[in-house]
């Protein structure tokens, strides 16, 4: 009875809801637009259909200025959740595509439509959603309806990139340095002074951050504009992100840029080819340099060389615990994805790996052997020879003094990979660069590409063997690469200095008991007599810890927990595998 009740209450009277859209803004000011015309058209139909129980409902559901091509709308958001309340019975719109213009999209809304009952009229084409060959016919105009969306935006779309091969400018924010003036830039030459400051100034600081600087402290500021409504906006101090889309804008070389592509502009330049190719070096340095971490207080010099043993790309990578920053290059399956899908993985500690490829290549240098025998086929006069070992030894005398930037310069120049193998390390060279490095020290300063031709590689042995220690794997070093020495173990020696320190408690106690030397040391019990022990190791011990010649197994954590330690120093080097 209920049911039956609300039924003829609804027939009774039938609840209309007035959509209208309008895809420009242009015309939507007027006291009289698009948006008013549709909606008297759908009132003085529902008012037609009176003696069926239509009414029209006050609320307003009007998109001024959206294309049709979206469902993110202000009025159809709000249409949609008033037809899930319950809230509205019809949707009267002048024509389909003022709904949509997409076909997935009008499904979309049918089906809403659909599961609370609602039904759907258009004005000027009369259907009914009810019925199949409603529907039907609703499908085929939205499909025309998107096909004629579709191609008017691949003509428009072909008429800008027609225009641009052209040269022409296309409309938008003119950038600083222009004005538009018959729908054309023209040079603003007040404006084109600052913007010329700008790449003087870059082209002599070599970084934005010290640009914008200066520039501030001078009052330099963005474009001024004033719009059509009198709202100002710019005249505010240049962003750092702004200065570097200017200092990349191809505009300023009179250039029209259209995708991947540039053509000769119908505009003036600003900027002449000299000074913009200096800028476009100095940034790709800088951007190689971000990459790298060259900047950096530890920079990973071997970043876009590195390989493990399946052949995977090993890229940089850091954590940082209590305040130390530790580096490693890590397989990139590790780094991008999860442990089980990279089960070869590698990650090993970047201050290993970079000390035994640069002290294999200072070896590499300081030998004459070895130098002739990779450019052999490239020397045909004996002093120019001599020279050229003269100057790779000079070279590798010099390598410690060098800048990171200029090490990573000298590795990147000459190596065109390194592979990290379960018992070695190859290291392959090219030797056909090595005799433009050797004689012009500074051109490995600007070469970090590769060169478009070069002689085969010849690879550098270092017998380095991957052991896991603890959470991590490291390289034992024997062979070629002995020389090759890591800093100190920090943790190691950290434990040995408490053990000293423990040991001075102990001999100055004044009577106190373990415990009391134990809770003054900020420690447990425990811990205070395990470390303690330590304070008698053999000296030749302590001096390996410190000048780490130890056993690469042998840690902190292993150390301060080994129970079995004896007293007789020759068993203490024995135990621990010090010889």
């Amino acid at each position: 009875m209920r049911k039956a009740t609300k039924a003829a209450a609804r027939s009774a009277r039938i609840r209309c809801a007035i959509y209208t859209r309008k895809s420009h803004e242009e015309g939507l000011e007027q006291d009289y637009n698009s948006l008013d015309a549709q909606r008297d058209a759908c009132e003085a139909y529902i008012l037609s259909q009176k003696h069926e129980g239509w009414s029209c409902l006050p609320e307003m559901y009007d998109d001024g200025g959206i294309s049709g091509a979206t469902m993110e709308r202000p009025a159809l958001t709000r249409l949609l959740a008033d037809i899930e309340a319950g809230r509205i019975d019809t949707v009267v719109v002048y024509k389909v595509d003022r709904l949509t213009r997409s076909l997935g999209d009008f499904a979309k809304i049918v089906e809403v439509f659909d599961v609370h009952g609602v039904s759907f009229v258009s004005v000027t084409q009369q259907f009914n959603t009810t019925t199949s060959m409603g529907r039907l016919t609703l499908n085929m105009l939205l499909s025309f309806a998107q096909f004629e969306r579709e191609v008017t935006g691949e003509r428009i779309r072909d008429k800008i990139a027609a225009s641009k091969k052209k040269g022409m400018w296309m409309g938008g924010l003119p950038p600083l340095g222009y004005d538009v003036r018959d729908r054309k830039l023209v040079v603003n030459h007040r404006e084109a002074e600052t913007v010329r400051r700008v790449y003087r100034r870059y082209a002599v600081l070599g970084s934005v951050w010290a640009l914008k600087d200066e520039l501030d402290r001078d009052g330099i500021v963005s474009k001024l504009r004033i719009d059509k409504y009198g709202r100002r906006t710019g005249g505010k101090p240049l962003a750092r992100g702004a200065l570097y889309l200017m200092l990349q804008n191809r505009i300023y070389r009179g250039k029209i840029v259209h995708k991947e592509n540039s053509y000769p502009g119908d505009h003036d330049a600003i900027i002449d080819e000299t000074l913009w190719d200096e800028v476009q070096r100095k940034l790709t340095d800088n951007r190689i340099d971000r990459a790298t971490g060259v900047g950096a207080a530890q920079p990973s010099l071997l970043a876009g060389l590195i390989h493990d043993d399946a052949g995977a790309r090993m890229i940089p990578s850091h954590a940082n615990k209590k305040g130390t920053r530790y580096r490693y290059y890590v397989s990139r399956g590790l780094v991008r994805g999860r442990r089980s899908d990279a089960p070869r993985g590698r990650r090993v500690p970047a201050g290993d790996l970079e000390v035994l490829v640069e002290n294999r290549l200072r070896q590499f240098l300081a030998s004459e052997a070895e130098v002739f025998g990779a450019i052999e086929s490239q020397i045909t006069d004996v002093n120019e020879c001599t020279e050229l070992f003269a100057r790779a030894a000079d070279l590798a005398d010099r390598w410690p003094s060098l800048t990171p930037r200029d090490r990573r310069a000298v590795i990147s120049t000459l190596v065109e990979r390194i592979d990290v193998l379960r018992e070695t390390l190859e290291i392959r060279i090219l030797p056909s660069r090595l005799p433009a490095v050797l004689r012009d020290g500074n051109e490995w300063r600007h070469r970090t590409q590769p060169a478009e031709a070069d002689s085969p590689s010849v690879t550098l042995m270092v017998p380095a063997r991957l052991k896991r220690t603890g959470m991590e794997t490291r390289l034992l070093i024997d062979g070629v690469g002995s020389g090759a020495r890591r800093k100190p173990d920090h943790s190691l020696c950290r434990v040995l200095v408490h053990a000293h320190r423990y040991h001075a408690m102990v001999m100055h106690n004044g009577g106190r008991t373990m415990a009391d030397l134990a809770a003054e040391a900020g420690v447990g019990g425990s811990y205070f007599s395990r470390i303690l022990r330590l304070g008698f190791l053999a000296p030749d011990i302590v001096t390996a810890v410190l000048r780490d010649r130890h056993p690469v197994e042998l840690t902190a954590k292993r150390l301060a927990n080994e129970v079995r330690l004896p007293g007789a120093w020759e068993e203490q080097r024995t135990l621990l595998g010090i010889d």
